[in-house]
Formats: structure tokens, C-alpha cells, sequence
């Protein structure tokens, strides 16, 4: 069973870690090959190089990371629930079936 809250805060920082890493790779390459095209057609009312635009790209980078853990670990914690891997051996000697 996956921590929802753990995921979610994980996932988060990783997508504003990437979401820096695409900054910095767009401030150190030349325009052609930049991210900011890409980053202004995935973040609404994200604007290159400017502090608006890259204090709100933070944000809504964290709350997409938030939002995709809040929606997989439901569903991965009822899949593994119904379908996940049953122990064959319990301690003690006891079977699964007891």
C-alpha cells in the first residue's frame, strides 16, 4: 500500500526540480533549443524569463506532481488490494487460508 501523501509530496518536488532543470537548460542553450515553448503550452499563463511567470511555472509544477500522486495511489492501493501479490507462507506455521 503506497503513502498518499507521501507520493504526493515526492512527486511535487520532483516535477519542481524538473521543472528548475528546464529553466536552467533554456537559460544556458541557445533559443532554438529552449524549453520555453513547451513550458508555456503545459503551465497556463507561464511567461519566459519573467519572475511572474517563473515563481507561478514553480507552483503550478508542484500541484501537477500533487495532483498525479493524488490520483495514483487511490487507484494503485485498490489494484493491489484486489489483485496485489497474496503471501504464501504466514509465521508460525500457519497457512494463508486459516
Amino acid at each position: 500500500m503506497l503513502n498518499t501523501k507521501l507520493v504526493a509530496w515526492s512527486l511535487g518536488i520532483w516535477t519542481t526540480i524538473t521543472f528548475l532543470v528546464c529553466v536552467i537548460y533554456g537559460l544556458v542553450t541557445p533559443q532554438s533549443l529552449r524549453m520555453s515553448g513547451f513550458l508555456e503550452m503545459m503551465l497556463p499563463a507561464f511567461k519566459w524569463l519573467t519572475w511572474w511567470g517563473f515563481l507561478l511555472g514553480l507552483v503550478e509544477a508542484f500541484l501537477y506532481g500533487v495532483y498525479a500522486g493524488l490520483v495514483f495511489c487511490p487507484i494503485y492501493n485498490l489494484l493491489h488490494r484486489r489483485w496485489g501479490a497474496r503471501p504464501t507462507m504466514m509465521p508460525f506455521g500457519r497457512s494463508y487460508r486459516d
